[in-house]
C-alpha cells in the first residue's frame, strides 16, 4: 500500500471511528481526504472495501501488541497480570481501534459479516485456552477473559463518577474524541483490574 492509499486509510479510520460506519459517506471520507470520489474509490475501493481494510489494520495493530505479550507469557500471577496491563495499555494507546469495536457493539455497520468471527475470536479463544488451566474449576474462563474485556472497554468508553477523594471522570471530549485517561485515574483502574484478576483466580496453582 502507497502513501496515498495509507493516508486514506487514516482518514477512514478516524471518520469511522468517530461516526460509525453508517454515519460516514463515501463523499465525506473523500472531501476530508481532500480528493474526489471517483479517486477514491479507484485507490481503496467502496465504502464497504475501505472499512474491512481499516478494521484489518486495526486487528493487525492489536495482533502484534498481544502477540508480544503472549510471547513473553508465563503461567504465573504475574503473567496475567501482564497479560491484562497489554491488553489495557494497548486500547489506552489506541482509542480508535476502541471506538471502532465499541460502534460494532453498538449495531453499527450490520451488514458488514463476520468481522468478529476473523478478528476478534481468535485472540479471544487463544487467551481463554491459555488461562483455562490456571483458574479454579468454579470459575467460568469465557466470562473471566470477557469480564477484563468489558471492564476495559467501559472505563475507557464511559468513564467514572467517583465518589469521594477524586473528581469524577468521562471518557469523552471535545467533538467525540476518546479522551486518555490521567495517570491517577488510570493508575486507580489497573490496580482494580489487578485485585479483580487476583480474586477471580484465588486460590492460584503455586499461591
Amino acid at each position: 500500500m502507497g502513501d496515498a492509499e495509507t493516508r486514506l486509510v487514516e482518514v477512514a479510520t478516524r471518520l469511522f471511528a468517530e461516526l460509525g460506519f453508517d454515519g460516514t459517506s463515501t463523499r465525506l471520507i473523500a472531501e476530508a481526504a481532500g480528493i474526489e470520489v471517483d479517486e477514491l474509490v479507484e485507490r481503496v475501493g467502496d465504502k464497504t472495501e475501505l472499512y474491512r481494510t481499516v478494521m484489518a489494520h486495526a486487528h493487525e495493530a492489536e495482533q502484534a501488541a498481544m502477540r508480544s505479550a503472549l510471547a513473553d507469557f508465563t503461567p504465573t500471577m504475574q503473567g496475567l497480570l501482564d497479560l491484562a496491563d497489554a491488553y489495557l495499555d494497548f486500547y489506552v494507546d489506541h482509542p480508535e481501534i476502541l471506538s471502532l469495536w465499541m460502534h460494532r457493539w453498538l449495531g453499527d455497520a450490520i451488514d458488514v459479516e463476520r468481522l468478529e468471527e476473523e478478528y476478534a475470536r481468535p485472540l479471544y479463544v487463544m487467551v481463554t485456552d491459555l488461562v483455562r488451566d490456571l483458574i479454579p474449576p468454579d470459575v467460568d474462563a469465557d466470562h473471566m477473559v470477557w469480564t477484563v474485556v468489558w471492564s476495559v472497554y467501559g472505563f475507557l468508553t464511559g468513564g467514572m463518577q467517583y465518589s469521594r477523594g477524586q473528581p469524577s471522570a468521562t471518557a469523552a471530549s471535545d467533538r467525540g474524541h476518546r479522551r486518555r485517561p490521567e495517570p491517577a485515574e488510570l493508575a486507580r483502574f489497573r490496580a482494580h483490574l489487578h485485585t479483580l484478576i487476583r480474586r477471580m483466580t484465588a486460590p492460584f496453582p503455586g499461591g
